[in-house]
């Protein structure tokens, strides 16, 4: 007889892409706010403190770049590469990322919040504290980064990998997630233990979430 508890197999993150390449040399100091960029390497890109509202990357590379403070709200990154990207705040709300790898981030605040990242992928770093919320996720992979605090509030994600990371809270109220593999990770802290639903862990993982999930459900647990 066919086993009827038969554990389902997490969906990994799906990626199919090539690096931008035969790029040309682009002009930090010209880039405006709605600009459409593409093709172009832009590296020690000092962009510090710029409003860059609703700008358009394509297909281009930045490399070293410099984002402190920098208004991004509404920017579009569209098949590219980022290679040691600074920000102590990092302010790109309502973004939208697709076809992207960033490498060696280094964000303090980073404010994601009601954005689109599809096909992404987060490749070594520190991040403080990633905003997230009420943003859509699907075929994302954070791997190899510490993360002080991850807020996936009000998130809707798909084929999310967390690889090797260290991460210090981790909020999930009211996320509506499915393959979601946090196995291969360690957190400190998870707030909102509803928005489990449609993550993978391990038993030990398990363990040591346990009595929260028995606190959130009412649960006595007696000796």
């Amino acid at each position: 007889m066919a086993n009827s508890m038969a554990k389902k197999k997490t969906k990994a993150p799906r990626f199919d892409r090539v690096a931008p390449t035969n790029l040309t040399a682009g002009d930090a100091d010209g880039l405006r706010s709605g600009d459409h960029r593409e093709g172009e390497l832009y590296e020690r890109a000092g962009l510090d403190d710029q409003d860059l509202t609703g700008i358009t990357f394509l297909e281009c590379s930045l490399a070293a770049a410099s984002m402190n403070n920098t208004e991004l709200r509404g920017a579009r990154f569209l098949e590219c590469s980022f290679t040691e990207l600074f920000a102590p705040v990092f302010r790109a709300s309502r973004s939208t990322w697709r076809d992207v790898v960033l490498d060696g981030t280094r964000w303090g605040s980073a404010e994601l919040y009601d954005g689109v990242f599809e096909f992404v992928r987060i490749n070594g770093g520190k991040l403080d504290f990633v905003n997230f919320r009420s943003s859509k996720l699907s075929d994302v992979v954070i791997s190899h980064c510490m993360i002080g605090e991850l807020d996936l509030t009000g998130v809707t994600g798909s084929r999310i990998a967390f690889v090797n990371c260290r991460i210090g809270t981790l909020t999930l109220s009211d996320s509506r997630l499915s393959d979601v593999d946090l196995r291969t990770s360690d957190f400190r802290t998870i707030n909102g233990m509803e928005g489990l639903r449609g993550v993978t862990i391990d038993e030990y993982q398990l363990s040591l979430i346990a009595p929260y999930l028995a606190d959130s459900l009412g649960i006595t647990v007696e000796n």
